[in-house]
C-alpha cells in the first residue's frame, strides 16, 4: 500500500523538467524527461523528419539514442537526416540499426548511458513488447524517456502495442501532411515540420486534431 500525502506536501513537491523554449514550449510545455511519448502517422507524411528534429532538440538536454529499426541507417534514412538538417558535429545524438529490445535495455544499465531513446518503430518490436513488457519498461526505467514511432491505422497507432503506448504517453504527436498535431498531458498545438510544403498540403484550413 502506498504512502499518503496531504495537499500541502503535494503542492510543494519539486520536479525536474525540460526547459523547452519556442514552438516546443508552446505545444509541449515543460515535460519531465521520463515515461513514454509517441509519434505516429501514415507513410510519407514527415514522421521520421519530425522525429529527427525532436531528437536533435532533446539532445541539447541529454544524450539521445535513435534506434532506426525499420529503415536502418541506409540511404533513405540518411536523406531524412539531411532534410532535417541535423548538425553533423552533434555528439549527443547517436544512431543504431535494429537490435533486440533486451539489448537496448542493457545499454541503459551502463555508465553514461543515453537518457532518451527513440524507437523507430513499434512494428519492428511488436512481438518483443507483448505480454506486459511495455508496462515493465515504464516501471523499471523511471529515469529514462522512451519516444516510440508507430504507423497509423485509421487515425490511431497501428497495433495493440502502439495503442497501449499511446494510452500511457505523456505527449502524443500525430503527423499528417508535414504537421505534428500535439496532444496529451501538455498544452497541445500544431508544429509545422516544413512551412512551405505543409501549407501546400493543408491549404489555409489544416485538419482538426481529433484526439484533442
Amino acid at each position: 500500500m502506498g504512502r499518503t500525502i496531504n495537499t500541502g506536501t503535494l503542492l510543494r513537491k519539486v520536479y525536474k523538467t525540460l526547459a523547452f523554449t519556442g514552438m516546443w514550449l508552446l505545444c509541449m510545455g515543460t515535460p519531465q524527461m521520463r515515461g513514454f511519448w509517441i509519434i505516429y502517422g501514415k507513410e510519407k507524411n514527415g514522421k521520421t523528419w519530425f522525429a529527427l528534429k525532436l531528437a536533435e532538440y532533446l539532445s541539447s538536454f541529454a544524450k539521445v539514442l535513435y534506434v532506426s529499426a525499420e529503415e536502418g541507417t541506409e540511404y533513405d534514412f540518411q536523406q531524412s537526416a539531411k532534410r532535417a538538417n541535423l548538425d553533423p558535429a552533434n555528439k549527443q545524438l547517436q544512431f543504431i540499426e535494429y537490435e533486440p529490445f533486451d539489448e537496448i535495455l542493457e545499454r541503459l544499465n551502463k555508465r553514461k548511458c543515453p537518457r532518451i531513446i527513440f524507437i523507430d518503430n513499434t512494428t519492428m518490436y511488436q512481438d518483443e513488447l507483448k505480454n506486459g513488457v511495455v508496462r515493465e519498461i515504464k516501471k523499471n526505467y523511471p529515469n529514462h524517456l522512451f519516444v516510440f514511432l508507430a504507423h497509423e491505422d485509421g487515425k490511431e497507432p497501428d497495433g495493440a502495442t502502439a495503442k497501449l503506448i499511446k494510452k500511457l504517453a505523456a505527449i502524443i504527436c500525430r503527423i499528417e501532411g508535414l504537421k505534428s498535431f500535439v496532444s496529451g498531458r501538455c498544452p497541445g498545438g500544431v508544429i509545422t515540420i516544413d512551412d512551405t510544403k505543409g501549407e501546400l498540403y493543408h491549404g489555409s484550413n489544416p485538419p482538426n486534431n481529433e484526439e484533442n
